[in-house]
């Protein structure tokens, strides 16, 4: 006899958490039913229609029958008695209405919101395509939220007229590009010759040459090493006509990542860094120069790598600055091979944390994507949130509640080269376009943009206002 899993729900913006539990589901069962809540069964004016909602699980590989339900469900569960009912970890520790009857006949009610990382892109076997192009538009998103190419190019013309400060850790990333010769004879060990090496700024420093070169006035903020790197980052964003006030540290070097690849791929990296929290003295210079000139500025940019140089007392006396003087904020907390925490910056405008940054962040590694939102806003007071799911896209939370809560933006390039900085082009261009007058929708799309960009080449490098504008191609 097959086991029938059974799920329900509004499914309103079928985004890659819903996929999850599906996934989920399917796997626990046989036999997967899947219920859309009817429009008569909601009072929610932001809910798409029944039909759109019904089209997107139709379209789901792993659902076996779906049906628009239009009465209570308990008295479904009491006809069908499906095995299993599927809700989400965030229902697990509270009344669950349909658990009487489920009881009554032997069934079961299982908790999960699926598992963490899985892609849907290998669900809707995205790897099997030919790519004819590396950007795509995700024309559902911009008819959803009635996005015109004309506004885009208005918005993008008018960032010419801000003044931004970017705070945060510099990076100096650098290729090493190698022959791969083979094994080694002695031990099990791939054998490679260097050959070329080249280096691209890279941390905070490449999100202030993202916004220079899209057409801001920049003034960037940094601690850095007394070494040659020290003069290789100066140098580099003085010719790009960047504001910069770089301190030396002479305690730590400044951060730099090598990276050795052979024939297109990574074979290993190489961190030379220190963590530590820069000193008091620093922390003085620092506040002693900007906190005074703040209100010169249309937006600031935490961009946060936890390699010291956003303290809690500069992070927390800029922030109440700011606040008074109704100056947009952003941040993004980056842990990739370290721990940072996103939730340390309070009343931004929006953050860009990974997946694993909201989990490490708020200690849940449960919950599904939109309670991982509501719990991270709950604790730091952002107004929006775009959570980056690398090959998924972007799931964007908007706590404002006056349009939908939740949409999700399809990765626009799925042959990425370089996934590294997508977050950092993603951060700066999306708070650009909010500052300039775009709504959130508007301004997550054009950052989405920026980041296919940024991924479709090897090394940060700037992303011009020209190459923006030349991806507008939707109708």
């Amino acid at each position: 006899m097959k086991k029938v899993a059974f799920v329900y729900g509004n499914f309103n913006i079928f985004h890659p958490g819903h996929l999850r539990l599906l996934k989920f589901a399917k796997e626990s069962s046989d036999y997967l039913i899947v219920g859309v809540n009817s429009d008569k069964l909601s009072d929610n004016p932001n809910l798409l229609e029944e039909d759109i909602r019904l089209e997107s699980i139709k379209a789901t590989s792993y659902v076996d029958e779906v049906f628009l339900l239009d009465e209570d469900v308990i008295e479904y569960i009491k006809r069908r008695k499906p095995d299993i009912l599927v809700k989400g970890k965030e229902f697990e520790n509270i009344f669950n209405p349909e658990e009487e009857v489920m009881n009554s006949y032997g069934g079961k009610i299982l908790f999960s919101s699926g598992e963490i990382g899985f892609s849907s892109l290998n669900l809707l076997q995205k790897d099997f395509e030919i790519s004819f192009s590396n950007l795509s538009h995700d024309n559902n998103f911009i008819k959803r939220h009635k996005i015109e190419k004309t506004k885009l190019i208005e918005y993008i013309n008018k960032f010419s007229d801000l003044n931004i400060l970017v705070i945060g850790d510099t990076i100096i990333d650098e290729y090493i590009t190698c022959d791969a010769i083979g094994m080694s004879q002695e031990d099990p060990t791939i054998v490679v010759t260097p050959i070329s090496n080249k280096k691209f700024i890279g941390g905070a420093a490449i999100v202030a040459s993202h916004a220079k070169t899209l057409g801001a006035n920049v003034s960037y903020v940094s601690v850095l090493g007394d070494d040659e790197n020290f003069e290789f980052t100066q140098n580099y964003l003085t010719s790009l006509g960047i504001d910069t006030y770089l301190l030396k540290d002479s305690t730590r070097p400044t951060t730099l990542k090598q990276r050795f690849r052979a024939q297109n791929k990574t074979l290993l990296r190489v961190n030379h860094l220190k963590q530590h929290n820069i000193s008091k003295d620093l922390e003085e210079k620092i506040l002693e120069n900007f906190v005074d000139d703040l209100e010169d500025y249309d937006l600031i940019i935490f961009s946060d790598f936890s390699y010291g140089v956003l303290t809690k007392n500069i992070i927390e006396n800029i922030t109440l600055y700011a606040k008074k003087k109704s100056i947009v904020m952003v941040a993004d907390s980056q842990s990739s091979s370290q721990i940072g925490d996103i939730s340390k910056f309070k009343n931004m405008d929006i953050v860009t944390p990974t997946e694993r940054e909201i989990r490490l962040s708020i200690n849940d590694f449960e919950s599904g994507l939109v309670v991982l939102s509501e719990k991270l806003h709950k604790k730091s007071k952002s107004k929006y949130i775009f959570t980056t799911l690398g090959s998924e896209g972007i799931l964007i939370y908007n706590s404002t509640q006056n349009e939908l809560l939740t949409d999700n933006i399809q990765a626009l390039n799925t042959n990425a080269k370089d996934v590294s900085g997508a977050g950092d082009s993603l951060l700066t261009c999306s708070s650009m376009a909010k500052v300039v007058g775009a709504n959130i929708w508007e301004s997550a799309y054009l950052g989405s943009i920026a980041a296919a960009i940024q991924v479709s080449r090897v090394g940060n490098i700037p992303i011009k206002k020209e190459e923006l504008l030349h991806e507008l191609d939707f109708k």
